[in-house]
């Protein structure tokens, strides 16, 4: 009688649903790929944000933008909007416009442009990363640079080459994925302080990203690679707020900046407007705008800039079963400012700037 093989249990994959081909990095930059003239707008937006960073630029730093991209028709309008904008006011502000496709979910939710392109839970990634990177062409092909949050380690090698500064979000800034994969990005990284308003797992995340790392990852060709970084010189601190507390008034700046520099780690601090700055409440955000102003009008050395949520509409709406029936330049995640009050605000910084440093008024 022949011996029965004993039979194994499965141990693999047990709640994994299917496995859907990744196609690689090289072939979606291929058929969508960087031209000159939006390198051009990637490194300068670079190159600008450093030099702010380091000093060498008296400007202040304003990522400003939707809470997250879910129409890239409207974001397309809203960047063509700032694109005018910004070049206006370029001898005081260097803009960049806040491009998220990636949210991170307390619970569940959507994800995100790159996750959900068609809002109805399909999750067609392959369509996001291409939508994303198709629109990143086009906003930087205005010569406006952009910024973004980085969430998938994957991510990066899809998009990366087209944004000039990122994210570290407060949800992910302990994150050792987050440090390694920050410890590579070619751009300025920004971390944001814990929900709770602690900053020393941001500062943690600084000095882990500007060190060499090596980790399972990815390589141009889709291929599973061992990843080895140099290290990211360029990371600063976020001040969100946090915990029922807000750290954007001067005290909490100059305390930020100086635990960042007794760790030896760049001291310029931006302040985000919104979240626990902002008490969740959007219209306070041009309040918490004003305050960084002031203190970079005085004189502060600390402030490397603002973060403002804004969109063509303001408040937000739920995202509802159909994305037809959205009301268009309307956030589906958290409540913007509209452009009209944005448009204000940064005219309103320019000319504090200005008359700060002397310089003539834009006619």
């Amino acid at each position: 009688m022949a011996q029965l093989k004993p039979i194994v249990p499965e141990t693999r994959n047990v709640h994994v649903a299917r496995f859907e081909p990744l196609e690689p990095p090289r072939a979606v930059l291929a058929e969508l790929p960087i031209t000159r003239r939006v390198a051009d707008t990637v490194l300068r937006g670079r190159q600008g944000v450093g030099a702010v960073l380091r000093g060498e630029d008296p400007r202040l730093v304003v990522v400003v933008g939707p809470c997250s991209i879910h129409d890239p028709v409207a974001a397309r309008e809203y960047a063509s909007r700032l694109a005018v904008l910004a070049e206006e006011l370029a001898p005081t502000l260097c803009v960049l416009m806040r491009v998220y496709f990636e949210k991170p979910r307390t619970t569940v939710g959507w994800k995100g442009l790159i996750n959900d392109p068609h809002l109805d839970g399909t999750r067609d990634m392959m369509l996001g990363l291409r939508t994303a990177r198709r629109l990143l062409l086009e906003i930087n092909a205005l010569g406006l640079p952009v910024a973004t949050e980085l969430l998938g380690p994957v991510v990066p090698q899809y998009i990366a080459d087209l944004v000039s500064w990122t994210a570290i979000g407060a949800r992910t800034a302990e994150s050792q994925t987050h440090r390694e994969m920050a410890s590579g990005l070619s751009m300025p990284v920004g971390f944001k302080n814990t929900t709770d308003g602690n900053l020393q797992i941001a500062l943690d995340a600084m000095q882990a990203a500007g060190t060499p790392h090596t980790f399972l990852g990815m390589d141009d060709e889709g291929r599973g690679a061992i990843v080895h970084t140099t290290g990211n010189p360029e990371r600063h601190l976020v001040l969100r707020g946090g915990g029922g507390r807000t750290n954007y008034d001067p005290a909490s700046v100059e305390a930020a900046a100086t635990l960042c520099a007794s760790r030896r780690l760049p001291s310029r601090v931006m302040v985000d407007c919104s979240h626990g700055n902002s008490s969740k409440d959007y219209t306070r955000q041009p309040e918490v705008c004003r305050e960084a102003l002031a203190q970079a009008v005085a004189g502060s050395p600390h402030l490397l800039g603002v973060m403002l949520e804004s969109h063509l509409h303001a408040g937000n709406q739920p995202l509802g079963p159909r994305a037809e029936d959205l009301a268009y330049g309307v956030s589906v995640t958290d409540p913007c400012l509209d452009w009209e009050a944005t448009a204000g605000l940064l005219r309103e910084a320019d000319r504090a700037l200005r008359d700060r440093r002397g310089l003539a008024q834009v006619s």
